[in-house]
């Protein structure tokens, strides 16, 4: 019985079709013939349905909401239990590991997820905008445990160039190019490369080495360049054979070559009876034409040249200066392809920057007076050369001479003095006085010219503030530029010039 006091009809459906069927049969159980049945009969039919259905809406049953009432609403069906659910929201800690680490818990977390909720996971953090922020913010930085560094990120790092701590051979005492340079070069445009050339003993490893990385306080041992050791200064033999190569950090190169016209080299080719090469049948022509090739050579690919000397002066240092200006390759220029005149080729003629520098001056060297008759003497012996010889360097700009007018010298050439270099022992030699003053003895002696420190430090200045002329007609990098000298070394050792020359004096 129902809350209404009706019955509960049968879950049986047939069952109403069953009854009304009864109904119409008679007494024997047969069926009415005569009179319509209530299914066939429209009118009933629908009374009938009328009938059930508002039995339906007292009982609260029906057949079409059945399925409803048994099963879940779509929205709660496959819900995991809510114990996991926080797990999968606080996952977003991992984001602030290591690489390597957050592949390891992902790996031995997932397992204890459901398999929803891991891919659940996995669709969330992989909509995560923040992940390329992840990547930036950690690149260069390994994990805590390894301490590795990420491989791409380390290429794609700047790094500084390489700091060169010695020279290496640019080419070798066999006049052979070295490739060894190419790895400490860069690809940038902005370089001076300066050369050096002198006769034997003069200095030129000293001066170099001061002008790149040393100081003269420093343990001479340590020196970029090697100085001629008391062993070698006792045979009187060179210390540096060939060209040696080193690049400072500001990317200014500096070449150190072998004595010209050395008498330690011809020494060493007659005494050791060394094969010369077909085209030189005498050991001091070889001698002269190795000293012009690396002339014409530094003349070709060097913005600036110091020509050292320790005593002035070598007439012939200068004539030789002049044959190897006139045996210098011309330079490459795209007028050589168009086919232009000579003319239009002379106007394009790279030479570069010569400073004479006089190493180991006394002090008389410093009087003006002297000082003007070594400019007067310089012009007048390189008065037709086409070296840019003058109007690049100034020792009265310097202020080493602060009395002298800046008219003072009417023909000013690029020549620096610089003395002996100081040492402790000398500095306690000469004093001021010895008299009955005591303070007079502390002060140093008068020397007629600035330290020797001083003196270099400004030399310093000077070459590295000199203009740098294009040496090709192309903007050269440190590559390129080391490309284009293993070019004219080729040239140079090639040249017809010099073997009409060599054939000449032989």
């Amino acid at each position: 019985m129902s809350d209404s006091g009706h019955s509960q009809p049968s879950t049986y459906i047939p069952g109403r079709n069953r009854r009304r069927r009864w109904m119409d049969q008679g007494p024997t159980g047969n069926l009415n013939l005569s009179e319509p049945g209530r299914d066939r009969d429209p009118v009933l039919r629908d009374r009938d349905q009328d009938r059930w259905d508002g039995n339906e809406e007292s009982s609260g049953y029906t057949i079409q909401k059945t399925p409803i009432i048994l099963a879940k609403p779509t929205t709660e069906r496959g819900k995991p239990a809510p114990s996991p659910a926080p797990a999968a929201i606080e996952k977003p800690i991992v984001l602030m590991k290591a690489r390597e680490e957050g592949k390891a818990s992902a790996t031995t977390e997932s397992p204890s997820l459901p398999p929803a909720a891991a891919a659940a996971k996995v669709e969330k953090e992989g909509q995560r905008p923040t992940q390329p922020v992840y990547q930036i913010q950690n690149r260069g930085m390994g994990s805590a445990g390894s301490g590795s560094v990420d491989p791409v990120v380390g290429q794609a790092k700047l790094m500084p160039p390489q700091k060169m701590k010695h020279c290496i051979k640019l080419v070798d005492e066999y006049m052979n190019w070295c490739d060894s340079a190419i790895e400490f070069l860069l690809d940038q445009t902005d370089v001076l490369v300066v050369g050096v050339l002198g006769l034997q003993g003069t200095g030129k490893s000293t001066v170099m080495s001061l002008l790149s990385s040393n100081s003269p306080d420093d343990d001479q041992r340590s020196f970029v360049f090697r100085m001629q050791s008391q062993e070698v200064r006792e045979r009187a033999g060179n210390q540096t054979s060939g060209i040696d190569f080193f690049i400072s950090q500001e990317r200014i190169i500096f070449l150190d070559t072998q004595p010209i016209l050395s008498p330690a080299i011809l020494d060493h080719l007659i005494n050791n009876d060394r094969k010369l090469p077909p085209e030189y049948n005498l050991p001091h022509t070889y001698v002269e034409m190795q000293s012009l090739q690396i002339t014409a050579f530094l003349f070709t690919v060097c913005h600036v040249v110091i020509v050292v000397q320790d005593w002035f002066t070598d007439f012939n240092l200068y004539r030789f200066l002049q044959t190897a200006e006139m045996l210098k390759p011309s330079t490459p220029s795209p007028s050589h392809e168009s086919g232009s005149s000579c003319g239009s080729d002379e106007g394009i003629e790279y030479y570069p920057h010569v400073v004479f520098l006089q190493n180991k001056s006394k002090r008389e060297d410093f009087c003006p007076l002297n000082l003007k008759q070594m400019h007067t003497v310089i012009d007048k012996i390189m008065m037709h050369s086409r070296l840019r010889y003058k109007g690049t360097l100034s020792m009265v700009d310097c202020n080493i001479f602060p009395g002298l007018p800046y008219d003072f010298l009417e023909s000013e050439v690029n020549l620096f003095l610089v003395p002996t270099m100081d040492t402790d022992t000398d500095d306690n030699i000469t004093r001021a006085g010895s008299g009955g003053n005591p303070l007079f003895p502390l002060l140093p002696g008068y020397k007629g010219h600035p330290s020797f420190h001083s003196l270099i430090s400004r030399l310093r200045s000077q070459i590295t503030s000199m203009s740098r002329p294009q040496l090709s007609h192309t903007i050269l990098t440190e590559k390129n530029w080391f490309h284009y000298a293993a070019r004219i070394w080729d040239a140079v050792k090639k040249s017809s010039a010099l073997s009409e020359y060599s054939r000449l004096l032989g």
